[in-house]
């Protein structure tokens, strides 16, 4: 199935942690025998409404291939994974 995964870190991260983070998200996809298939870094944007004090955040849209274990698995990572703001998964439309 095809998947897209918005995140949004810590807009106060360093570059290096912010793209080792990316890094992290798109490796456990190819570990678990998906496809990464576009990463998108929207950049610094304001957020709607402030989360943990928050007032901005990075968007990144990972765009992929894989199979329901990897997408509980990149939940689960998500949620336990420090300057993860929110996290979204959804099928894609083909």
């Amino acid at each position: 199935m095809k998947y897209e995964m918005l995140y949004l870190i810590d807009s106060s991260m360093a570059d290096e942690a912010r793209d080792a983070l990316i890094s992290k998200f798109e490796g456990t996809v190819a570990t678990l025998g998906g496809t990464v298939l576009s990463t998108d870094k929207w950049g610094v944007k304001k957020l709607a409404y402030p989360i943990d004090y928050k007032s901005d955040a990075f968007y990144v849209l990972m765009t992929f291939e894989a199979g329901a274990e990897a997408v509980k698995e990149l939940d689960r990572l998500c949620g336990i994974t420090d300057g993860i703001l929110r996290r979204m998964i959804t099928k894609a439309a083909n």
